[in-house]
């Protein structure tokens, strides 16, 4: 493991990027749909370039997407923190699983970001960083405000949660390295393949896992509606830093 010259122990993000984004309704994959001007990929990564808790990235896409991400997004903006590109998998799962294995082991703690959520902040990252060298394995999230119920598949009522209990999860999330490897190498090993974030996995191996509040700007580009939405936060976002208007 690689130390910094104060010994502290290093940072890399492992940002999966490989979906093809069906529910976008676009034949562009998502992450490279513009926003402002720029790639939804590259707002994401000026958060980790910007941030100084994370010393490398390590950038998960698709196969046929590798050489262009590189030209038109890493070089493009000169992320230099971009160690790697590479190659995703089928799955989500698969592609941090790669991500993570890319790293060679050569880092200490490993964040876990959706490309797609282009508005998370330094600060945030920051902070998640930080409060892994407390714990153990840490998440973002956000408490729900609405209740929260369980259906079958008859679309019928079998419990209601107390929503005080019921946190909506983000990305970033933050592993220590062994931990995360681990837990994809044992998921991929068993066939566990309905994992929906890295968290489960690790929770699967008894390492509890400790909760800091995320940001509600920090969504996650799925359909047409969240580009618009994300839209209208960023343009929001930069107004409120020139010193603009109030647009809430």
């Amino acid at each position: 493991m690689l130390k910094n010259k104060d010994d502290s122990i290093r940072t890399v993000a492992v940002i999966p990027a490989a979906g093809m984004g069906k529910r976008m309704g676009v034949s562009r994959a998502k992450q490279f749909l513009t926003l402002e001007g720029q790639p939804l990929l590259a707002l994401t990564l000026d958060a980790f370039q910007n941030c100084s808790a994370v010393d490398a990235i390590i950038l998960v896409v698709p196969s046929e997407d590798v050489y262009f991400c590189l030209k038109e997004v890493v070089e493009r903006f000169k992320f230099s923190k971009v160690h790697k590109v590479v190659p995703g998998g089928k799955r989500r799962q698969d592609s941090v699983r790669l991500g993570i294995e890319a790293t060679g082991g050569e880092y200490g703690h490993v964040v876990i970001h959706d490309g797609v959520r282009p508005l998370v902040s330094s600060g945030l990252i920051d902070q998640a960083v930080a409060a892994v060298k407390r714990h153990r394995a840490v998440i973002t999230a956000i408490p729900a405000r609405d209740t929260v119920k369980e259906v079958n598949e008859c679309q019928e009522v079998t419990g209601t949660y107390e929503r005080h209990r019921v946190w909506l999860v983000q990305t970033p999330q933050v592993f220590h390295y062994e931990d995360i490897m681990e837990a994809h190498q044992n998921a991929h090993r068993e066939g566990w393949n309905t994992a929906t974030d890295d968290s489960v996995l690790v929770e699967k191996m008894g390492i509890p896992v400790n909760v800091i509040e995320g940001s509600e700007s920090n969504i996650k580009v799925t359909t047409p509606f969240d580009l618009e939405l994300a839209k209208f936060l960023l343009s929001r976002e930069r107004m409120e830093k020139e010193g603009g208007r109030d647009v809430s």
